[in-house]
């Protein structure tokens, strides 16, 4: 089972069903996909019945990176997390800081090179801190941080074996 096949199980679990929250600025979503995201990718119906199957698509081909495959799954876990719930580029970013690499967003031979030096659970503290110091500025924070904290915190409870 690859990296992805794992980490897809907790994004859906993170992101649940259909939701249409007012507050949400990301507004209608389907599996934690936004109408607009879904549009981009060529989805045009309700986004209620959007499929399961095409839900996942969108996720690998946005969302995660190939270096995923190739980092201990406790990291790859949380960035794809992380890149679901803030964006890819802000995600690697954080994975950057957390391993004492320039922070451009792009994960290249420096940035996998690190990852392989450190300590994964030391990564995954470091990418965790940075995300919620991230989160915590948020004009939406008083809306949405107790559901980010309880999924930060769900997802630092994954292993290896998960």
């Amino acid at each position: 089972m690859t990296n992805f096949d794992r980490a897809i199980v907790h994004v859906l679990a993170n992101e649940g069903g259909y939701s249409n929250n007012p507050k949400d600025p990301g507004g209608e979503t389907m599996w934690g996909i936004t109408r607009a995201t879904a549009t981009a990718a060529g989805y045009s119906g309700e986004m209620k019945d959007l499929p399961l199957r095409i839900a996942k698509k969108i996720y690998r081909e946005r969302y995660w990176r190939l270096e995923y495959e190739r980092m201990p799954y406790v990291v790859a876990v949380q960035v794809f997390d992380a890149a679901v719930n803030s964006g890819p580029v802000a995600a690697i970013k954080w994975l950057q800081q957390a391993v004492g690499t320039r922070q451009d967003g792009v994960i290249g031979p420096l940035t996998m090179a690190a990852v392989g030096r450190r300590d994964p659970l030391q990564i995954v503290l470091r990418f965790c801190s940075a995300r919620l110091k991230f989160l915590t500025s948020l004009p939406t924070w008083p809306s949405f941080g107790r559901g980010w904290v309880n999924r930060i915190v769900g997802n630092m409870l994954i292993t290896d074996n998960d």
